[in-house]
């Protein structure tokens, strides 16, 4: 069980750390779709885990959707899949045209994941493994929520994450004390946690069954965490620091106080 819990903690900290790493470092579209393979061997791998019942399934199904996420989440960032609106949001505008070219900035890369998890749930809906299905699926309501609480307001942005490809993002940010979401994302994701804990409990100990729900219920606490870190005074730029310090250095020298002092 422990290890089960170490392993997803570090599968969600480092491969947000490699992606953010590899930006960093210039990754752009060529790195987008030279990593495609490794995309579609881990779709590959998801389906294909989904059919088996051992321990190792349930870890094959879960390292799959990861890197299938760490896959699109490469193309989100380098720009490569987000949306038809690449521009900063307008002054002035009216709640529904503000909703709508918000939607603009994403729209693309939403449809692709949504029609992944749709060809993921057809593939291994009959499996008797669902742990990569409800990975992927964990990730996708989990980052609606996110994107719609940022969007709605909330007092910690992090928006210093954001790579130059999609820095217009921040413009359609909002920053409030609080918004109606959050109380409601909360509590499904706290019950969500609930469930797959109590799923886990009920399973056979030591079984494929037990390690895919103490996999899914990690991955929905570490949810739950970066909810709440929207609201609280704490930085979670601050976990990937290091893997982003060249960006932050790049930043620094090629800012109009550098160019006074060169």
């Amino acid at each position: 069980m422990l290890a089960a819990v170490l392993l997803a903690l570090f599968v969600w900290w480092f491969s947000t750390g490699a992606i953010l790493y590899a930006i960093s470092h210039g990754a752009g579209r060529t790195a987008v779709w030279a990593t495609a393979p490794i995309g579609l061997a881990a779709a590959a791998l998801l389906v294909s885990s989904a059919h088996g019942t051992t321990v190792e399934d349930a870890y094959l199904g879960f390292g799959a959707a990861i890197v299938l996420w760490g896959w699109f989440e490469l193309s989100f960032l380098t720009g490569v899949i987000t949306g038809p609106n690449t521009k900063p949001c307008p002054a002035n505008l009216g709640p529904g045209r503000h909703f709508l070219m918000a939607w603009g900035t994403i729209a693309h890369h939403e449809m692709a994941l949504l029609g992944t998890m749709i060809y993921i749930g057809s593939m291994t809906m009959d499996a008797p493994d669902h742990t990569g299905l409800w990975t992927f699926l964990i990730l996708f309501l989990a980052r609606i929520s996110a994107k719609l609480n940022v969007y709605l307001g909330v007092p910690n942005l992090s928006h210093e994450m954001l790579p130059g490809p999609v820095q217009h993002l921040k413009t359609y940010f909002a920053h409030r004390r609080m918004n109606w979401l959050f109380p409601i994302s909360i509590s499904l994701l706290t019950f969500a946690t609930g469930c797959w804990i109590e799923r886990a409990i009920a399973a056979p100990a030591g079984s494929g069954t037990e390690t895919g729900f103490i996999l899914l219920a990690t991955l929905s606490v570490l949810a739950l965490v970066e909810h709440w870190l929207m609201v609280l005074p704490i930085r979670d730029a601050a976990l990937w620091q290091w893997m982003t310090k060249r960006r932050e250095e790049e930043d620094r020298v090629d800012s109009p106080l550098a160019e006074q002092i060169k």
